[in-house]
């Protein structure tokens, strides 16, 4: 058991101007340059591929994620985004010391642009304006996923193929394959676990991966257990599958069905919307047998295909 779980060109004013109206130079140095690749198109659209110099001009220098007005630059032209901008003090690549100066050339030429999803390489082929872009990748269902680990706060991100392997090699998750379950939970002093998370528990089923939870908080006053199912991948695909909890004890038992909740959803958003089988500790000690004053709960459970 476990508690809690590159180099920029230098912008100068001539630039913003053609960058206005359209004008491209006669000077050969600025057409060969990232700029006068892009000056003469900034009034139509461009669908930039990723590799492109002016993708590359976006890119902040120090988060390497694309910028999005404001865009900010040093008194020599250097870029970097607005959020950048606040955690550093001098320009991250001639260290020169930083105003308030927007680089409206570059934001121009930004709004002209189309790119794709930041996650294409992991399946997504849509293409966006610059500016749609941001709000589609905060949805997109191509987007990395949380680690699901409940038991301490872990930052790592990742496709589901990654996740289970950090899942069991960084957090000792225990791995266990088929789609029923029985599972026990013992504490001998429960009233010293008020708000805790029981170790994470993943099941390989019918090709996917299905994380058990099990957590002890209050309910207002009232101390509860709740046990709950995460499938790990997308809201669409968790609505596919249904499980079943039960727990009992002297002929008695509780029961609840439901559908996975997608590891979209925080343990703890699962757990405030009450979205599993909760069970007061009075009831839990009470299944538990003994003296009243051990935990012994045996859950078990089941997860099936709507289509079956």
């Amino acid at each position: 058991m476990a508690p809690g779980g590159s180099a920029y060109e230098n912008v100068c004013e001539s630039h913003i101007a053609f960058s206005d109206y359209g004008i491209v130079p006669d000077n050969p140095e600025f057409i060969s340059s990232p700029y006068g690749e892009v000056a003469a198109v900034v009034s139509g659209k461009l669908r930039m591929p990723t590799d492109s110099a002016v993708h590359d001009l976006l890119e902040c220098p120090v988060c390497m994620n694309l910028m999005y007005p404001p865009i900010l630059q040093c008194p020599n032209g250097h870029t970097l985004c607005s959020n950048c901008k606040c955690k550093v003090r001098c320009c991250p690549v001639c260290r020169r010391e930083l105003g308030n100066i927007r680089c409206l050339a570059l934001e121009k030429i930004a709004e002209s642009l189309e790119l794709p999803c930041r996650y294409q390489i992991f399946g997504c082929q849509d293409i966006f304006p610059y500016h749609s872009r941001l709000r589609h990748e905060q949805l997109c269902q191509f987007r990395l996923y949380n680690c699901p680990y409940a038991g301490a706060e872990c930052s790592v991100t990742g496709d589901i193929e990654y996740l289970v392997a950090h899942l069991k090699n960084d957090h000792n998750v225990d791995m266990h394959d088929g789609c029923t379950f029985n599972h026990r939970y013992v504490k001998s002093n429960p009233q010293e676990v008020e708000n805790a998370t029981w170790m994470l528990t993943v099941f390989n089923c019918f090709g996917h991966q299905f994380c058990l939870h099990f957590e002890a908080f209050h309910l207002g006053t009232a101390p509860v257990y709740m046990a709950f199912l995460r499938f790990m991948g997308t809201d669409e695909d968790a609505e596919k599958f249904c499980y079943s909890l039960e727990v009992g004890g002297k002929g008695r038992k509780l029961t609840w069905q439901g559908v996975p909740r997608s590891i979209r959803d925080s343990h703890i958003t699962v757990r405030d919307s009450l979205d599993g089988l909760i069970i007061y500790r009075s009831m839990a000690l009470y299944f538990s047998g003994g003296n009243m004053k051990e935990l012994k709960l045996k859950v078990s459970g089941r997860i099936w295909r709507k289509d079956m």
